[in-house]
């Protein structure tokens, strides 16, 4: 019996295609336009774990720069929790920021 496998989303990045783990997506609002802004945690060939944000517009991701409201944020924070394995990337990529800070 064959069994179906998933397919496994990639992303483009400089380092290479990278395998999307998770993702979180923050739908927005300004006026009329509709967007998202999208935070994903990528795995490169060789292992390497990189954190993308960009935005969304008719599901599909686009580069620029990624703009959210304060209020906003919270929701980030809300969808994080569905998202576990993101969240630690971003806590510890958050304190290995504030160790090389520290003196």
């Amino acid at each position: 019996m064959a069994t179906a496998q998933a397919k496994v989303q990639t992303a483009a990045t400089p380092w290479g295609a990278a395998a999307v783990v998770e993702e979180v997506s923050v739908p927005q609002r300004a006026g009329e336009k509709r967007f998202s802004v999208v935070v994903q945690l990528l795995e490169t060939t060789s292992g390497e774990r990189l954190i993308r944000f960009a935005y969304s517009t008719q599901g599909a991701a686009r580069r620029g720069p990624v703009t959210m409201r304060a209020r906003d944020l919270e929701r980030l924070r809300a969808a994080l929790e569905r998202a576990p394995v993101l969240a630690q990337a971003l806590e510890s990529a958050s304190a290995d920021s504030r160790a090389r800070k520290d003196p």
